[in-house]
C-alpha cells in the first residue's frame, strides 16, 4: 500500500480511519465524514471528520447510516433475496394443500402472515444477528461517538437490510395472492404494511442483538422471535390459545398482518386498517426508543 494511502489512527475507539468508517480502504468517505457532510460541516470526499454539533438532525443521519450501510450490504443481497423469498413462498406452497381455498378470510390469513414474516425474517433475524456482532467486535463505540440518534443507527440499519427484501415481500403477496384466488386490487398497502411493520420488528430486533450477553444468543433470539410471527400471523386468532391470544395482541407483526388480511376481502374495512397500522406506528416508536437506549447501554457497558 502506497505511502499516502497508509491508514490514520483517528480518535475513534482507537480504530484505523478504513476500520472505523472515517475513510474506506480504496480511499472514499466512510460514515463518520458522510455523517459529516450530512450536517454540512465537511464536504462529501474529505476522509477526517471535524468538530461537530451536538446532534445531526434525524433525516441526515438516517440518509448518512443508510448509505454506509448499504454500501456494505451489497455482497449480501442475493442470498438475502433468496432465503427470504424462499422461506415464504415455500410456506405458501406446503399451507396450499391443507388450507381450504373456499374460505376467503384464512386464505387472506396465510398470504398475509407470509407475507409479513419477509419483513421479520430482516428486522427481527437479520437485524439481532447483525447488531450482535457490532456488540461483540466493540463497533459501537464508533457509532456511539457520532452526533447521531440512536434510533436512526437502528432504522437506517434496517432500512439497508430492508431495501434488499422489498422484491421478496412483492413477489410473496402476489404468489399468495395468485395461489390463494385472492384478489389483487388491495396490494397498494404493502408500501405501508412493509415499513411499519419492519420499524417495529426492527427496535425488537435490534435490542435482541444489543442486549445478549453473546451474539450465538441474539442469533437465536431472532429465530424464536420469527418463529412468533410466523405462528402468529398464519393461524386465525379464533384458533389460537388463551395465552396464544395474549402474545398475538402484543406482538405488533399482527396489526401488519390484520391490515394486509383485511384488503384481500371483498369488503375491506378501511378504518380498521387504518387502526391497525396506527398501532404498528406507534409501536414502532416505542421499539426504536427502547433499541435505542439499548445501543446506549450496550455502548457503555
Amino acid at each position: 500500500m502506497g505511502e499516502g494511502r497508509e491508514p490514520v489512527r483517528q480518535a475513534v475507539g482507537g480504530q484505523p480511519a478504513e476500520l472505523s468508517g472515517l475513510a474506506a480502504p480504496d480511499g472514499r468517505p466512510g460514515l463518520g465524514a458522510t455523517v459529516a457532510a450530512a450536517a454540512g460541516l465537511a464536504p462529501a470526499g474529505l476522509g477526517v471528520v471535524p468538530a461537530v454539533p451536538d446532534r445531526t438532525p434525524f433525516p441526515a443521519a438516517f440518509a448518512a447510516v443508510y448509505r454506509g450501510q448499504i454500501a456494505r450490504g451489497k455482497v449480501a443481497r442475493m442470498p438475502l433475496m433468496f432465503v427470504a423469498t424462499l422461506q415464504s413462498v415455500g410456506i405458501l406452497a406446503l399451507l396450499r394443500g391443507v388450507v381450504d381455498i373456499d374460505d376467503a378470510a384464512i386464505c387472506a390469513q396465510v398470504v398475509a402472515g407470509c407475507t409479513v414474516l419477509v419483513v421479520a425474517f430482516v428486522a427481527l433475524n437479520l437485524l439481532a444477528q447483525r447488531f450482535g456482532a457490532l456488540r461483540a467486535a466493540g463497533a459501537l463505540d464508533y457509532y456511539l461517538t457520532l452526533p447521531v440518534p440512536g434510533s436512526a443507527v437502528v432504522l437506517g440499519t434496517a432500512a439497508s437490510y430492508a431495501t434488499f427484501a422489498v422484491p421478496g415481500v412483492v413477489v410473496t403477496a402476489v404468489t399468495g395472492a395468485l395461489m390463494f384466488d385472492l384478489p389483487l386490487s388491495g396490494l397498494w398497502v404493502l408500501a405501508p404494511v412493509a415499513l411499519l411493520a419492519g420499524a417495529s420488528l426492527a427496535g425488537i430486533g435490534a435490542a435482541f442483538g444489543l442486549l445478549a450477553p453473546r451474539p450465538e444468543l441474539a442469533t437465536i433470539a431472532g429465530q424464536l422471535g420469527m418463529s412468533v410471527v410466523l405462528f402468529a400471523g398464519i393461524i386465525p386468532a379464533d384458533r389460537l390459545p388463551g395465552i396464544g391470544w395474549l402474545a398475538r395482541d402484543l406482538l405488533p407483526s399482527s396489526y401488519a398482518v390484520d391490515a394486509l388480511s383485511a384488503t384481500f376481502l371483498p369488503a375491506a374495512r378501511w378504518a380498521t386498517v387504518a387502526l391497525d397500522l396506527g398501532v404498528c406506528a406507534l409501536v414502532a416508536l416505542v421499539t426504536l426508543a427502547a433499541a435505542a437506549a439499548a445501543l446506549r447501554r450496550a455502548g457503555t457497558a
